[in-house]
């Protein structure tokens, strides 16, 4: 991978520098290398994540993970929620707290894995070494600058880099934000308080996921974390209550507010947490960009805070691999448009949720097909125009549904890859899929023809099942973008709406308008 372009004479020492390798981070660094983009990511730690803290993966993550190449490693890495049983005096209250997902989620990942966040840091740190990237650990951003052509980041060392952009997926203190010039609207509630560790936990069994309910904000719960034989602990505290996190102390603690005799030993890793609900008020200024947790801070209820910024970190990726190749600069605008509206959303759900954590009931606990995220679209936003055309299930901006292809195997498989894909249904859409123009630089595209017919009742059943999925009613033309969401439908022979047009979607997403 190589750097073109210069600062001042001084040559670029990277495409896009990452602050932070944190699973956005590194998400974000894994896909840009799959599409030879060089980033630079720096860490303030010595090392990846050692602690369990966000630790459910939402379906919709795992499909990203799964074009990312990282989704059979994750499942074997994890494993299934176990059911939570509610512990009131001699009695235990066990029930399923994720609802199974229905049958038409068009996914090959309908449920939500359990894996702990050390391990999801692992291996997208793995990942990111194999496709030739690094990560430089124990490297601080101090002071971040911008250019006309190009940024620049101090780091602690006293070194400058010198990048085309700058990314920073650095938490809730993010120096990059800092830099943009956000604002970092909400609140902290100081008086909430919850000890989260990771141990191991004697005379406790790993088969479910424990809750002992107290009033007066001392509940305690602990969660087996799959591959191990630790447990993470989730201890509520009141303000006035000590924080200490030894292990002797919060061993007293257990035993205290679980009331049986169990042993707790072999911490691995403890902190304080306190309920953050925040949102960045832009998430871009120039060539500085945030995601995850640098633009929008979650309770941890609902598994929502990791899978939204992995999935900012999706969505960022190609949009800057077009760029850099020549794209209209307006493009990584619709970053914080598509992005930052989904976060809103999914704050308002996790706050909610966690306000249902204050009183432990099984319906206040369980959660379903809202949290799994595959539900999420960007209709109506800058890339997908409400006036644009759609089929009678889909719409642009909605994500693009797994289903079977005529001749075997699963549409997702034509997805996978850094690559947009062009889908015809219908001999007058196979010839508009033959003549489209594609500029040669950035993302490139694939072509499928899937089927010459429209009709579902004429069809086998995968073509049916796949014209069903899409919602095929007519010859048509799906324009599926790198990350999984249709950026345009076009049906030959039906009027399109001004300035909605194929030319017009092609103008905003690639380096070069087309030919007519």
């Amino acid at each position: 991978m190589t750097v073109d372009g210069q600062l001042n004479g001084t040559p670029m020492d990277a495409d896009v520098v990452v602050v932070g390798a944190g699973p956005v981070g590194l998400a974000l660094a894994l896909d840009l290398a799959r599409r030879g983009i060089y980033a630079r990511v720096l860490e303030r730690g010595s090392g990846t994540f050692e602690g369990s803290r966000a630790k459910g993966v939402q379906p919709r993550t795992l499909e990203v993970f799964d074009d990312l190449g990282i989704a059979a490693d994750a499942r074997a890495a994890g494993g299934p929620y176990p059911p939570m049983g509610l512990h009131i005096g001699p009695f235990t209250k066990t029930w399923q707290m994720q609802h199974p997902a229905p049958a038409a989620a068009a996914t090959p990942y309908p449920d939500i894995l359990l894996l702990p966040q050390y391990a999801t840091t692992a291996l997208l740190h793995r990942a990111v070494l194999a496709q030739g990237g690094t990560v430089e650990f124990g490297v601080t951003a101090e002071q971040i600058t911008q250019h006309e052509d190009a940024a620049t980041v101090t780091t602690g060392d006293g070194r400058l880099l010198h990048a085309r952009f700058v990314v920073g997926a650095d938490g809730g203190g993010s120096t990059v934000r800092k830099a943009i010039g956000a604002a970092f609207e909400g609140r902290t509630d100081e008086a909430d308080r919850m000890i989260i560790a990771d141990a191991r936990v004697d005379g406790l069994a790993p088969d479910r996921w424990h809750v002992w309910p107290r009033t007066g904000s001392r509940t305690l719960a602990a969660c087996p974390l799959p591959g191990s034989d630790l447990f993470q602990l989730m201890i509520t505290i009141r303000p006035d209550d000590p924080a200490d996190l030894t292990e002797e102390a919060l061993a007293a603690l257990l035993k205290r507010r679980a009331g049986r005799s169990l042993r707790l030993h072999g911490l691995t890793w403890a902190s304080v947490f306190r309920p953050n609900i925040r949102l960045a008020d832009r998430y871009r200024n120039g060539r500085l960009l945030i995601a995850g947790d640098a633009a929008h801070v979650h309770t941890p209820a609902g598994a929502q805070g990791l899978n939204t910024g992995i999935q900012d970190a999706y969505n960022l990726g190609w949009k800057l691999q077009q760029v850099l190749a020549g794209a209209p600069d307006s493009l990584l605008d619709t970053y914080q448009g598509e992005r930052r509206p989904v976060a809103a959303k999914v704050l308002g759900r996790s706050t909610e949720l966690y306000a249902g954590l204050k009183q432990p009931r099984a319906r206040a606990l369980t959660r379903g097909d809202e949290e799994r995220q595959l539900g999420l679209s960007y209709f109506g936003g800058p890339l997908a125009p409400a006036d644009a055309a759609s089929t009678a299930a889909l719409h642009p901006g909605d994500r693009a549904p797994d289903a079977p292809l005529p001749d075997g195997g699963r549409i997702f498989d034509l997805y996978r890859g850094p690559h947009f894909t062009a889908l015809a249904f219908g001999t007058r859409a196979g010839e508009a899929l033959a003549s489209l123009h594609w500029p040669a630089a950035g993302t490139p595209l694939h072509r499928h023809t899937l089927l010459t017919a429209t009709t579902a009742s004429t069809s086998t059943p995968d073509a049916a099942s796949l014209l069903t999925a899409y919602g095929i009613t007519d010859d048509t033309l799906i324009l599926v973008r790198p990350d999984g969401y249709i950026a345009h439908i076009h049906r030959p022979g039906t009027p399109t709406p001004p300035g909605a047009g194929l030319t017009e979607t092609l103008r905003r997403l690639t380096p070069a308008p087309p030919a007519a």
